[in-house]
């Protein structure tokens, strides 16, 4: 188990600050992320809590899981790592790169 979670469904209007408040109850948060869309600068509706051990992240993901943060029911789950290798993208030629 590790003590990084995955908060999703989370509103559009959540805060860094509120996200952090409704996980203190659980023990000392490390960090909060919201994920930011970079085109609208608007939360993508998903972050991430980091929580001091892993005992207390266990106890947030039986805690909060389900849960109602700013109006909406949240999911919460350990988080899984990020690929090896970063970004993904790629993919073909699309439309622009048709034949000549």
């Amino acid at each position: 188990m590790g003590n990084k979670l995955y908060v999703g469904n989370l509103s559009r209007t959540t805060t860094d600050r509120e996200l952090e408040e409704a996980f203190t109850p659980f023990g000392e948060v490390k960090s909060v992320q919201i994920i930011m869309d970079r085109m609208t600068g608007e939360s993508k509706g998903f972050g991430f809590v980091e929580m001091a051990s892993d005992q207390q992240a266990q106890a947030a993901i039986t805690g909060m899981n389900l849960k109602e943060i700013s109006g909406r029911s949240v999911s919460v789950s350990e988080a899984r790592p990020r690929p090896e290798g970063g970004g993904g993208g790629g993919g073909g030629r699309g439309r622009f790169g048709g034949r000549r």
